[in-house]
């Protein structure tokens, strides 16, 4: 996300935990996606292709299924409607769902036709091959009916639908007009994968986000003029009824397109990251592009988010779900984090302390009242920041202050501290406690340095026992002479008198 970026308090909000309220259903073509893994160092003698020395095979959910994992990934609950077959591929694919503990399988419907299956064979992060399974019959009116039927029940209660749609069967044109319908009515917005290059059968959603081939294909205008494209896709907004296009570029990011005439335009260039594999990454976009507008976010901010989940998980070999942790760690490093997204609950502290340790951050942990600071308080962060990679601060509250150092402090409110302290570029989150010490703080955050500055040894620091028993260390640096808040007020008073 870059610095246009206006919402990014909320955009943590929702990351830290503001998803789990949300409720999004996901219907489409569900697939079981397989990965055979290996190097290639020879070129077989009996024929001329090359030889995949074996290391590993793995399977991971795909199509529509994959794009209820990237929610589950974000934290919303996911709810899954489409058609898996009798078979070994659908069981494993129920369980792999089910693993997950974010995805609700009860709209799954069993029909005659197999599980759609594919299986990518990988050298290093290099496909050589796909072997498609899949049966070009159309399925069974009465399994399309109950599948219509499961998520008519479904819509009650979800926070945003959206259609996945691989053109394997389950989308029908009637399905599509079905599910819209119902879903509109009861004020729920829609959010439309296509492949189909009839849009006319996703008429009335909120939103489709095809890519440049998927638009191409629907306007008949090549992909390669890109003015007279999205000209076409302005045309076509109007023509469908949806309130808007989104339209993924690939390299060139992520556009918005509104109805012809508006002469509105919003643009997201893509994130600079190298790419290892771009398989699910529209699910990624689709997904988070609902979840975001679903959980209030702006459109456009939205799809700020949906474009760094996209750069996420490119950056990934086969078909693998983005999470909120990696992102909640890709926000505060690169965004600046200002200081009212840097002062959290202990709730919330913890929260961002697990998705830090997630992504492999090491945590530093200091406490102290910081009331008037001043360079021996600065020096303090400066030494913390080198015994890792983040740091909390503890900060007692103006009620603890006034108990430890008397009724006349602390001279700046604890409001304003902890912003200051926000401010400050060594610090990564500031947490108020109200307790006369830090150990039921130090208890839930469970840091991996504790460092205190000093005339203290190891055993008389708060919370040691705690740290060292979870295999951290304590840390004691050196206070800086002359520097202290007591010694800051008295100059202060004496000034006053004078």
């Amino acid at each position: 996300m870059n610095a246009r970026m206006p919402e990014l308090h909320a955009v943590l909000g929702l990351l830290e935990g503001g998803f789990a309220r949300l409720r999004v259903l996901v219907v489409g073509d569900l697939m079981l996606d397989r990965y055979v893994v290996g190097d290639v160092e020879r070129v077989s003698p009996e024929a001329p292709v090359p030889i995949l020395r074996h290391a590993q095979r793995y399977a991971r959910p795909g199509g529509a299924a994959n794009v209820a994992m990237n929610l589950a990934g974000l934290g919303v609950h996911a709810v899954l409607a489409g058609l898996i077959g009798p078979d070994d591929d659908g069981a494993e694919l129920m369980r792999l769902l089910r693993e997950s503990r974010g995805v609700d399988c009860s709209s799954v419907v069993e029909g005659g036709r197999p599980t759609i299956s594919k299986t990518r064979i990988v050298s290093r992060t290099q496909q050589m091959l796909r072997l498609d399974v899949e049966s070009r019959e159309a399925a069974a009116v009465g399994e399309i009916n109950e599948l219509v039927q499961r998520v008519l029940v479904a819509l009650d209660g979800v926070d945003a639908v959206i259609l996945s749609d691989y053109a394997k069967g389950a989308l029908t044109e009637g399905v599509c007009r079905d599910i819209i319908s119902a879903a509109r009515s009861k004020g729920v917005k829609v959010f439309v994968d296509p492949k189909s290059r009839e849009f006319s059968r996703y008429a009335g959603a909120t939103t489709i986000c095809p890519n440049l081939g998927e638009l191409a294909a629907a306007t008949g205008v090549s992909a390669q003029d890109r003015e007279n494209l999205l000209d076409a896709a302005r045309m076509l907004v109007t023509e469908t009824g949806v309130d808007f296009l989104t339209v993924t570029m690939s390299e060139h990011g992520i556009r918005i397109v509104d109805p012809d005439g508006s002469g509105r335009a919003y643009h997201s260039p893509a994130r600079a990251r190298e790419v290892a594999d771009v398989s699910g990454a529209g699910d990624t976009v689709i997904a988070t592009l609902a979840a975001g507008i679903a959980g209030g976010l702006a459109r456009e901010t939205a799809v700020e988010l949906a474009n760094l989940a996209a750069s996420l998980v490119v950056a990934k070999v086969g078909t693998v779900p983005v999470r909120a942790e990696e992102m909640v760690a890709e926000l505060t490093v690169s965004q600046r984090t200002g200081s009212t997204d840097k002062v959290l609950t202990v709730e919330r502290a913890v929260e961002r302390v697990r998705e830090w340790r997630a992504v492999g951050e090491s945590i530093v942990f200091t406490n102290g009242c910081f009331d008037l600071l001043h360079v021996g308080h600065v020096t303090l962060l400066e030494d913390c920041r080198a015994f890792g990679s983040k740091l909390v601060v503890g900060m007692n509250t103006d009620a603890s202050v006034k108990r430890l150092k008397g009724p006349n402090r602390p001279v700046v409110a604890e409001r304003e501290r902890a912003k200051v302290m926000a401010a400050m570029g060594a610090v990564d989150v500031v947490v108020l406690f109200d307790e006369d010490t830090p150990l039921e703080l130090i208890r839930a955050l469970c840091p991996d340095v504790l460092v205190k500055g000093g005339d203290y040894s190891v055993e008389t620091v708060v919370g040691h026992e705690e740290v060292i028993a979870a295999g951290g260390s304590v840390q004691i640096v050196p206070t800086v002479e002359g520097f202290s808040t007591t010694g800051l007020v008295q100059k202060l008073k004496a000034s006053q008198g004078r």
